[in-house]
């Protein structure tokens, strides 16, 4: 059985490189998109094998990803989900928990965060009854500064989450001890950051609890999936609970009475001895990954030092070619950062002679795909207008963001030749707009 199990993998190798060759980069006619997985020989085979063993549910190739995942962000403890938009849930959500105590978030309590981001960041706060408090970030990081977050703080405030714009740190270290000095929790959403430092420590490394996506856009991919990373082991078996049902046991789904106490609890009104597979502590979801994901986010994670090389030399190239481009605010990392980038922002300067609408237009129609700063100011959507939320200063730069604001690849499958018709494209635009 083994010797056909390698022969089958054998050819699917061979399958993916004759369904996969290298094609020829034609100017105005081959698409470059903004984002992408990079997906190889090796992946494809993991993902046929983890099919031969019909491993459907989460099991060996989980565990050993969630273990491997949680050194290389040098935390404790790392629980796979099925999307980094579950991670955001779930760590917001163990901040809810009972087994705080005083310490646990109750709705009406207040959780900083920026208005210009991804809505998956915001809408756990609002889903657990908290409330917002939005900040404006700076226009060359796209980050909120360790300044506006305390200029933020109130007599509600109990936690802070913001996500490492585009890889680009925030202020990590500082808010950090913003939160330690204000007794409040920190989570830092690092799903666009994996692999970035601040003061030479990894983004993920400072809050108490970090998250991560795996969707193809990001460092990694396992298709969808996300994980939630925490040195704290308290609110790590928090995150387990609420993602598996809810359940007070920590056995996996195919184990008994790993405890040896599987008949021993009582707990609740329940009686004595009732089946500590079917506590439930916490009222819970299922958001759990397969491991046919976590086989791919396996090989994924053995190329993770190449594709956070091939994205900074990338940004590089951008940068270097758009550089002194007039009316166009290029990117800046944060003082003391070393990003591991997402993508390539860009701001059209509101006194530009041409808007950013028609350099958006004018690289569509030349292949070159773009991308919102995400959602801009949150507080314009329909969704969010009538939540409780509050605003400190004011949002002048996220509105900046909405109006004038998009962002380019760097994503590993770009080549230079690539990267210098998207810079040539560029320059060519604001030649002819003078």
């Amino acid at each position: 059985m083994s010797d056909r199990k390698d022969l089958i993998l054998e050819e699917v190798r061979k399958y993916h490189q004759e369904a996969s060759p290298q094609r020829e980069f034609v100017p105005g006619t081959t698409e470059i998109w903004p984002s992408g997985a990079v997906l190889d020989e090796a992946d494809r085979a993991a993902l046929v094998e983890a099919a031969l063993e019909m491993r459907i549910a989460a099991g060996r190739s989980s565990r050993k990803f969630e273990s491997a995942f949680a050194r290389r962000l040098k935390r404790r403890k790392a629980h796979l989900t099925n999307s980094g938009s579950s991670a955001n849930l779930l760590a917001v959500s163990a901040l809810t928990s009972h087994l705080l105590e005083d310490r646990r978030l109750r709705p009406g309590d207040e959780v900083i965060t920026v208005a210009a981001g991804f809505p998956t960041t915001v809408n756990p706060i609002l889903q657990n009854g908290l409330v917002p408090v939005f900040v404006d970030v700076d226009l060359a990081t796209y980050n909120a500064t360790a300044d506006r977050v305390a200029a933020a703080i109130g007599p509600r405030t109990r936690a802070i989450i913001l996500a490492h714009a585009l890889g680009n740190p925030f202020e990590v270290a500082e808010i950090a001890q913003l939160a330690e000095d204000h007794d409040l929790f920190l989570i830092e959403d690092n799903c666009d950051a994996v692999g970035s430092l601040y003061d030479g420590k990894l983004t993920g490394s400072f809050g108490d609890m970090t998250t991560v996506s795996f969707y193809p856009a990001h460092h990694l991919t396992m298709g969808e999936g996300g994980c939630v990373l925490t040195s704290n082991l308290a609110l790590a078996r928090i995150v387990e609970s609420l993602r598996d049902w809810g359940r007070d046991c920590w056995c996996e789904p195919g184990e008994n009475d790993r405890c040896l106490k599987r008949f021993t609890y009582q707990m609740g009104d329940l009686p004595a001895g009732y089946d500590h597979k079917y506590i439930f502590s916490h009222v819970g979801y299922n958001l759990k990954a397969t491991d046919i994901q976590a086989a791919l986010g396996l090989t994924q994670l053995g190329k993770l030092d190449s594709f956070i090389e091939a994205r900074k030399r990338n940004w590089r190239r951008l940068r270097e070619g758009l550089d002194g481009v007039p009316g166009l605010l290029l990117p800046e990392a944060t003082e003391r950062s070393e990003p591991s980038w997402f993508g390539f922002v860009l701001t059209v300067d509101p006194e530009a002679p041409f808007k950013r609408a028609e350099l958006v237009d004018f690289l569509e129609d030349r292949k070159i795909g773009t991308r919102r700063l995400f959602a801009g100011n949150l507080t314009r959507h329909p969704a969010y207008t009538d939540q409780p939320h509050r605003v400190v200063g004011e949002l002048t730069n996220s509105d900046i963001i909405t109006e004038h604001t998009f962002w380019i690849g760097v994503y590993p499958a770009l080549t230079d030749e690539m990267l210098d018709y998207v810079t040539t494209s560029i320059k060519e635009f604001v030649a002819a707009r003078g």
